[in-house]
């Protein structure tokens, strides 16, 4: 009987930011790494989020075991809630990564049925044939985990996401012993994160933004308002101590980041000195010099609390000159263009506004190109696959491991949705699984596909003509004159010459058909001629949409 193999299967994360979920499985047993959602790109209209496909672990003979959680970040955690609809797995992780879960959880009304089991560095979860033991690394928010998965073909490291911080905020960071120990012990597979790979040298420490952020509070003559990710833990700890070095009181707005903060608060990951938080009350009686404000709205969504203020309607903070904002992240691909807006409307306001382009306000939570060679030097894996990246970095990442040695043929740049099967012996991808991008738009989840996305283009670039016609039942003969009505096409009142000819056009290509009228047919006659006709007059693809009312 032939010997089973491991399948390392990517449903994303793999040519893309965000949406990191990875499957490993043996025989018909699979456990899934991460569970993350990814920000909708520009031409994605109207689209609020994008999860993975879980189609091959529902469909087939294959049984979804566990879901490990590397740390709390959407990239990694945002699409639980829609998976756990589907499927009702345990979920392991670290406390703080349960913590930011649970909020999640809680608000999908799914914390009761939900199966989340605490799982910390140097402990071992057993499912299936997989034992799981993670171990801390140092990335942006705490409580971050790298995982080692021993298979019954050998040992598979996922590093996380991580860089080598030897200065980090709250304490924590990348066990290169445990590494160097796995290394001694085999690696059969190395899955390693390249969001930073085109970086050379070393990423900063945590510490510099605490530095900076001192210095700038020092210097404030108003109110601090800063904004970063609801899960970035350690930053929001920062931003505590230096209003507490500087005398100044803090208020939170933004529901995540309440939430997430009285959840680090009461799990004791956010050190906050008595008196110092301020509700809301008392918000308008502290002055300005005293007081520091912690804020969604990093990435400019519409309906956050930093583009509420920037737009002048947040119920409870108004910008004034002498405000300083610092935005202390980096945009994620695809939001550049409204945290620009939200920059420009701030400085409108008369705010002096910081970024990570003129000051150092944020550093990156990925390892850089030494920090990746140390991994790889310490790990010496028998193959290697890049992970976490758009795919430049991924066969940048794939470059600098060969240029340590590593044969080509034991390294596999991959796409979401690729299949490698793996053992001692050999490693080749052996197929393809099913790994399309899932849409959240509102309340539907997977409704929306590429046809709808399609038509949302053509609307948005040409506009649309509605042709409302009556057709005489029995004869097919049209009753009246046909309506047309343009929205986004060409303005009603300056064109009216054209809309009447395209009203006549609608005439006579229904001419001649003296007979029960066939809805089908009616309708392709009418779109056919009508959008012929206005692109020759145009040079524009409105949708037609015919409607054909019988009397």
């Amino acid at each position: 009987m032939p010997k089973k193999k491991l399948k390392v299967i990517p449903l994303g994360g793999l040519g893309e930011i965000g949406k990191n979920m990875m499957l490993l499985q043996y025989g018909d047993d699979v456990i899934a790494v991460d569970a993350g959602l990814m920000f909708p790109e520009a031409e994605m209209l109207g689209i609020d989020l994008v999860i993975p496909d879980i189609g091959y672990v529902l469909d087939g003979p294959q049984k979804l075991l566990a879901i490990f959680l590397t740390h709390g970040h959407e990239d990694h955690i945002g699409a639980l809630t829609y998976i756990l609809h589907q499927v009702n797995v345990p979920v392991y992780c670290t406390t703080l990564t349960k913590g930011l879960v649970t909020v999640k959880l809680r608000e999908a009304g799914m914390l009761k049925e939900s199966d989340i089991r605490l799982l910390h560095p140097g402990e071992v979860a057993h499912e299936g044939p997989f034992e799981v033991q993670p171990f801390t690394v140092a990335h942006s928010v705490p409580d971050s985990t790298g995982l080692a998965i021993r298979t019954p073909v050998g040992i598979v490291v996922h590093t996380g996401d991580f860089k080598l911080d030897h200065t980090p905020v709250m304490g924590q960071s990348t066990d290169l012993a445990k590494l160097a120990e796995l290394g001694s012990e085999g690696v059969l597979l190395l899955l390693a994160d390249s969001t930073y790979a085109e970086i050379p040298g070393y990423t900063p420490s945590e510490k510099v933004v605490g530095e900076a952020l001192l210095q700038i509070m020092s210097t404030a003559t108003g109110r601090v308002i800063v904004t970063t990710f609801a899960s970035l833990i350690a930053r929001v700890q920062l931003v505590i101590d230096a209003a507490a070095a500087h005398d100044r009181r803090v208020f939170v707005t933004g529901r995540s980041m309440i939430n997430n903060v009285k959840m680090a608060t009461d799990l004791g990951y956010l050190k906050i000195p008595k008196g110092m938080m301020v509700n809301v009350r008392e918000l308008d009686r502290i002055p300005h010099e005293k007081l520091a404000i912690i804020t969604t709205g990093s990435q400019g969504e519409p309906t956050s609390a930093l583009t509420r203020m920037a737009n002048q309607d947040h119920q409870h903070i108004k910008i004034v000159p002498g405000d300083t904002v610092i935005l202390s992240a980096s945009a994620v691909p695809g939001n550049e263009s409204l945290v620009d807006r939200t920059i420009d409307n701030l400085f409108r306001l008369g705010a002096r506004v910081l970024y990570n382009r003129i000051a150092n306000v944020h550093v990156r939570g990925h390892a850089a190109q030494e920090e990746l060679k140390i991994v790889h030097s310490l790990v010496r894996p028998q193959y290697f696959v890049p992970i976490h990246g758009e795919y430049r970095h991924l066969v940048l990442h794939a470059e600098l491991a060969q240029s340590l040695g590593m044969p080509e043929k034991n390294i596999f740049v991959l796409t979401d949705g690729d299949v490698l099967e793996l053992d001692k012996e050999n490693a080749r991808i052996s197929g393809q699984v099913p790994a399309d991008y899932v849409y959240v738009d509102g309340l539907g989840v997977g409704d929306i596909d590429h046809v709808i996305l399609r038509d949302r283009h053509h609307l948005a670039s040409d506009g649309m003509v509605v042709i409302i016609v009556a057709i005489e039942k029995k004869t097919g003969r049209l009753v009246g004159q046909p309506e047309v009505v343009s929205r986004g096409f060409v303005d009603i009142d300056e064109s009216e010459e054209l809309l009447q000819r395209t009203r006549e056009m609608v005439v006579t290509a229904l001419q001649g058909d003296d007979h029960i009228a066939e809805w089908g047919v009616v309708n392709t006659q009418i779109k056919d001629a009508i959008a012929q006709f206005l692109y020759d007059e145009t040079h524009r693809r409105p949708m037609v949409l015919p409607v054909s009312v019988e009397v």
